[in-house]
Formats: C-alpha cells, structure tokens, sequence
C-alpha cells in the first residue's frame, strides 16, 4: 500500500515526491510518457521564459551561465533531480481507472497508448507485440498533476489529421525552402513562424485576431511585428482555417464579406494551444467546472471533493492557462504532503 500515487512525472509531481519522499511517506510517480514529457516535446531550441531559480524544485540549485535556461538545460536538470532524490517511478505506464477501495484508491495501470501528434509513449517501442499486463496499485492518497500539454485545441477541420499537420513544433531546419502555414497567434505560434523565417521557409501566420495577442512577450512581439511589416513573413489576420489540403490551406475571412483564400502549403503547425484533460478527474467522481475544466479543490490543501485525492501544477487551473506554472505550481506539493502528514500523526 502506497502512502501517494502521483500521476504526472511533470515538475509539480517530481515536486510533490521530493516533499513525500522528505516527510518518511511511501511515494510513486506514475506517467504514461517520459520524465518530464511535456517539456521533452518542446522545440528544441526552446528557450525557458522565466530565470532558472523559478525552476527548482526540492531546493536543488539550477545552474545555467544563461539569464533564461533552455530545454536542454532543463531536462538535464530534472533527470539530476530524479536521481538525487532516488525517487521512484513508473514511466510509459498508463493509468486506466482509479477506485475507491477500502483504504484509499485503486490504480489500474496499463501500457502507454501509442503515439499520436508526438510521441507521449515512454522511448522506443523495444516490444511491439508485447501488451503489458494491467497492474493493479492500491493507495491511501493520489495526487493528479497531468498538466495538459499533451490535449492539443483542435480546429475540427477536414484535413487537420493529415500527415504533414501537425500540433506541435519540433524545429525548423527540415522546412527549409519549404511553404509553411502557422496557424494561431500567441507565442508559440509566433516563436515558430520567426525560427521557421530564420532557416530559409516560406511563412503564412494565419490568425483568427486582427491582430497578434497582447500574450505575445515584450521581446518576441516586436521581432514579429517587424518581419511582417517588411513581408519577410505573410500574414492573415482576421482568417480562420476551414480546410486542410495535402498542397494547400483554405481560409476564410472573418468580416462580412467572407471571402475564401487558399494558401501553398507544404506543412502546416497548428499552433492553437493546449488544455486538461478533466476525463480520469470526473470517472473518480470528482467535479470539474464545464466552462473552466478546473477540478473542485480546497485552495488551501489542494484537496478535491473526493476525500484523499489531491490536485497540483497547472490542471488545478483547468484551460485557465495562464495562471499555474512551473514557478507557482511547483509548491503545491508540499501544501499536499503536509496535509497527509498532519492527518497521519
């Protein structure tokens, strides 16, 4: 019997098993893709927005010579926090289902789903044929800290399952000369269709705003704002995608006129950004709020309404995105833990 059974291998969950771990509690992390999967599939230039003291966890020093730490950096230095802490782990496992037993949960766990838009299964499929038995994981607490990185906002488009579409961005050097369509208007979107402009493709911004979001950083908007302006890359503010082609994107025209466009494209990202997944929260019986997707939570202990089932990271916000990172989220853990232990003792 685990004393915690945390789902997600994300920051807040490494966080919440340090502090476990710290306070003698029988810990594991449970994650159906790899440590830290979510910042791992970030593009691999990816330059962190923040200081690199706002990103530790376990009160472990990150140590960069950059003012902002890369993504490289983090995974390096989130695989030293795993080991430091000798914490323990299940990656590239699934859970199925969680019920309540009679001292606390039942975890099922089975294999991680294959991959789809980028690869949430934990490495190389060394046992294609192999289907891992569904293990059975009683706990007294759980801990969900899923994030939501991995549910892409689809458009609901004919075409947005085609092979050269995609949901997330990797890096440029494989587009060059290459007609590329980036779809959405914030700073992922504007991150790629700069670092796509820079190795030599041909950029379409397609925008559903008159305009770039006021989200857009301090230093990467005006950068945009610029190459626009000189046409180094196109922009369609005020269109909306309604079609995707294996050459081509059709666009719409969000005023009256509705005039229909139709874009060369040899690769389309869909920039669009990302949200929870509220579906394992809600079949334990928990109540997640239709219009924000945030679960019910005590603010103070992180506590849902399912007694023994707690919330940490960025899903304690739902699709309200903006408002749990890794800088605030990374403290949930130890509100968490030090409920438990107080109810222990």
């Amino acid at each position: 019997m685990l004393d915690l059974a945390i789902v997600g291998a994300g920051p807040a969950g490494l966080a919440t098993a340090i502090a476990a771990r710290e306070a003698g509690l029988r810990a594991l992390v449970i994650d159906k893709g790899l440590l830290v999967n979510s910042i791992f599939h970030f593009p691999r230039n990816q330059v962190f927005f923040t200081t690199p003291e706002l990103l530790e966890i376990g009160g472990l020093p990150f140590v960069t010579p950059y003012e902002k730490p890369t993504r490289v950096e983090a995974l390096r230095y989130y695989r030293r926090v795993a080991d430091h802490f000798g914490l323990d782990m299940k990656l590239g496992r699934r859970v199925l289902s969680i019920d309540r037993g009679d001292a606390g949960f039942v975890l099922q766990l089975g294999p991680a789903a294959p991959p789809s838009g980028f690869a949430t299964a934990a490495g190389p499929d060394l046992h294609p044929d192999a289907e891992p038995a569904v293990e059975a994981l009683p706990a007294r607490n759980v801990v969900i800290a899923t994030g939501y990185y991995d549910t892409p906002n689809r458009l609901g488009v004919p075409g947005e399952d085609l092979p050269h579409v995609a949901h997330y961005y990797a890096e440029a050097h494989a587009y060059y000369q290459q007609r590329v369509v980036v779809v959405g208007g914030k700073n992922s979107a504007a991150l790629a269709a700069l670092d796509l402009h820079r190795h030599g493709a041909h950029v379409t911004l397609v925008h559903r705003g008159l305009r770039l979001s006021d989200s857009v950083k301090y230093w990467i908007k005006p950068d945009i704002e610029n190459r626009i302006r000189q046409g180094a890359i196109a922009a369609r503010f005020g269109s909306r995608v309604i079609a995707i082609h294996p050459d081509r994107v059709e666009t719409e025209t969000a005023d009256a006129l509705h005039e229909n466009e139709s874009l060369p494209a040899d690769a389309v990202f869909l920039l669009t950004g990302y949200r929870p997944d509220p579906r394992l929260l809600r079949s334990v019986g928990v109540e997640v709020d239709a219009a924000t997707a945030r679960p019910r939570h005590d603010e103070a202990t992180f506590e849902t309404n399912v007694g023994g089932l707690f919330v940490a990271g960025s899903i304690v916000s739902g699709s309200e995105t903006n408002r749990t990172f890794i800088e605030n989220g990374r403290f949930h853990g130890e509100r968490i833990v030090a409920t438990i232990v107080a109810r222990r003792a």
